[in-house]
């Protein structure tokens, strides 16, 4: 059976849609995980003794973990699975701390759209608002994304 994209076009998204994904806990295995990946080791994430005396008191998790999870659920949803060509640009910034097993959904809104000069393609924003378990944002992320057409998808 051949893959059908099930993710959404440029001409099927319309300014003011939203998504909002299921929750996911971070653990102290995602860290452990991603500093693997990263290589990111600071103490604040690794070292309990060393975080302690910080000014949070414990260990925290990467924000870009926090935004590859973030980003990476939004995805699961399929609004854009097999029609996203390309993310061209994201600016966030970080507003508090992820603690181990906090728990973080994404709400994903589609806010400007713009036509290209090639007739394949159309360039989507949306803004990323990450929330912690107590509805308290994490994360404010502005992503700008090139997606197929319809009748362009592959």
């Amino acid at each position: 059976m051949e893959y059908k994209p099930r993710g959404k076009t440029f001409d099927d998204l319309n300014i003011g849609d939203e998504v909002t994904t299921i929750g996911r806990t971070i653990t102290e295995a995602d860290v452990v995980n991603f500093a693997g990946i990263s290589g990111d080791f600071h103490p604040e994430h690794m070292n309990e003794e060393y975080a302690k005396r910080g000014p949070l008191g414990e260990r925290i998790a990467h924000g870009l973990l926090t935004t590859a999870v973030a980003t990476g659920m939004v995805n699961q949803t399929g609004i854009t699975e097999g029609t996203t060509i390309a993310v061209l640009e994201m600016k966030e910034r970080f507003i508090k701390a992820v603690r181990f097993d906090d728990t973080i959904r994404s709400v994903f809104k589609i806010i400007n759209k713009k036509e290209t000069k090639k007739a394949d393609r159309g360039i989507v924003t949306a803004a990323l608002t990450v929330l912690n378990q107590k509805d308290e944002t994490v994360i404010e992320a502005e992503i700008i994304i090139m997606l197929y057409r319809k009748g362009y998808e592959p």
